[in-house]
């Protein structure tokens, strides 16, 4: 049986937004199982521009100052292939993808 294709909706940074023409959320058909990897693969596949702006392009680990929520958890520590909340997978909720505010 083929894996099934979810509607996920993601809210990146402004920055990032600018850099994609993107206005607004977007939301991207992945495949299951709904992951952080998958779905940063589908929004990478989508917007080649953002390759390496969210992750390393050699690595592929998270930007220091780029932190990820979903579901009111902070989910920037979870391995990149853990399933991610039943609630984004159904598009109840979006991941949220957060520019980190540094100064002193």
């Amino acid at each position: 049986m083929p894996d099934s294709t979810h509607s996920v909706r993601v809210q990146i940074p402004y920055q990032l937004r600018n850099l994609a023409r993107i206005d607004g959320e977007v939301t991207l058909e992945v495949v299951a199982p709904i992951t952080l990897r998958s779905v940063l693969d589908a929004l990478e596949a989508r917007f080649p521009m953002l390759c390496g702006t969210i992750r390393d392009h050699d690595t592929l680990t998270r930007r220091p100052f780029l932190r990820f929520f979903a579901c009111e958890e902070d989910l920037s520590l979870q391995a990149p292939d853990a399933p991610l909340p039943e609630a984004v997978e159904d598009g109840r909720e979006p991941l949220l993808i957060i520019g980190a505010i540094a100064g002193g």
